[in-house]
């Protein structure tokens, strides 16, 4: 860079203005007595001189007083902000519940009340991140999905009338509650799809939405845009579910949709466990109680119950077997056989996988399927153990 000082600019300056003869500007003279009353000249150099001198001047003491301002004024902002920002998703999804990562970020940090676990897309090394951040009580969360609550397709479901407009759910619903029968199911205009932020969703050939597992961060953005809420997060254990919304009556959901609740309750008689309730004509499962044994879809006539589970292992009872016949006495298709006293055998063939022996096994001999009753067990343990931990630390920490 040139190194030109203030004074150096002025005298190149005045020397171009006397090589022109502007060294010296007359004045106009009008009036008695004006020669006299005003100078004739004005001395350039002495002008420009001044003028520069007040500019510096004025911005010395506007800077001055721009420096004071930021300097009283100033926010002090806590440096585990930045800290938790730098370990979120950065996804933007408002899964959390708050405009953004950061917003989310100052509340985590400044609320005692905000969980550290509210950033589901980060999982749960983002959320043992910010707990270690901000010095809370880590919670342990059951990891969640979202599930598409229809199965009425192009091929399963029937139309009221051809809709033309934008292919957008959002867009067609507009139009006296969107072109489906059934005005409780999916649209099928793929903006959940095209909304997701992971790339976990896909549109199926039949126009339904179809989760990727694996992709899925339970996020909540594709329920959010869901104009007919067919989209619910939901723990990934709940993987027997009635996929359908509809609140008609049964023969109107029939005459609609193949594939939805008719409300016979042959899936209410049928639950061992008393999960499964009919109310305004749409059956429900109490997802608190379902153990997860599928019986109740394989007695559905519209195959509206949805299992999720791709393949169910068998159940097999090992040689400690006691010969109680409980494991007999409960099995729903009859797959069990033994005499008792003496060790039981499971047909393959007829095992269901529902795990209803394994649960009921006293001295726990049968494996190949889930013990729901002692995961269940063991889950309110932890649970009693995580509240009490919570607890002694809100007693300990300063109010």
């Amino acid at each position: 860079m040139l190194d030109i000082t203030i004074n150096e600019i002025l005298i190149e300056l005045l020397q171009f203005a006397a090589s022109i003869g502007l060294d010296q500007i007359p004045l106009p003279m009008m009036g008695v007595g004006a020669g006299v009353a005003a100078k004739e000249y004005v001395n350039l150099q002495e002008t420009l001189t001044f003028a520069a001198i007040f500019l510096l001047g004025i911005s010395a003491l506007f800077g001055l007083g721009l420096a004071f301002a930021a300097k009283k004024f100033s926010i002090k902002e806590d440096p585990r902000v930045d800290q938790v920002s730098e370990v979120l998703a950065h996804a933007h999804c408002g899964a959390c519940g708050y405009a953004g990562c950061r917003q989310y970020a100052e509340a985590v940090v400044f609320d005692p009340d905000v969980k550290a676990t509210l950033c589901t897309p980060g999982g749960a090394a983002c959320s043992e991140a910010v707990a270690r951040i901000t010095g809370k009580l880590m919670e342990q969360t059951e990891p969640k999905i979202a599930r598409v609550f229809c199965q009425g397709g192009c091929t399963t479901s029937s139309r009221r009338f051809m809709y033309e407009g934008v292919k957008d759910c959002r867009a067609a619903i507009l139009a006296s509650g969107g072109d489906k029968s059934c005005i409780y199911g999916c649209l099928g205009y793929g903006t959940c799809f095209r909304a997701c932020p992971f790339g976990a969703i896909t549109m199926s050939d039949d126009n339904l939405p179809l989760i990727d597992i694996v992709k899925c961060t339970a996020c909540g953005v594709c329920a959010q845009v869901c104009p007919t809420n067919v989209i619910e997060i939901l723990p990934t254990a709940s993987e027997v579910l009635v996929t359908c919304h509809s609140k008609d009556k049964g023969p109107v959901t029939k005459k609609n949709c193949q594939k939805g609740c008719i409300a016979c309750g042959l899936c209410e008689k049928v639950c061992p466990y008393n999960a499964v309730k009919v109310v305004d004509a749409l059956s429900r499962i109490d997802l608190d109680k379902c153990r997860v044994c599928g019986l109740c879809l394989r007695k559905c006539p519209t195959d509206a119950i949805k299992d999720f589970i791709p393949l169910r292992p068998k159940a097999m009872v090992t040689e400690k077997c006691i010969g109680c016949h409980a494991c007999a006495k409960v099995c729903p298709v009859n797959a069990v056989t033994g005499e008792l006293k003496k060790l039981h055998v499971v047909d393959q063939d007829k095992c269901i996988g529902c795990g209803i022996c394994t649960s009921k096994c006293p001295v726990c001999v049968i494996t190949g399927t889930f013990n729901y009753a002692k995961v269940k067990h063991e889950h309110d343990e932890k649970q009693a153990i995580r509240k009490r931990a919570k607890e002694e630390l809100e007693a300990t920490s300063p109010s």
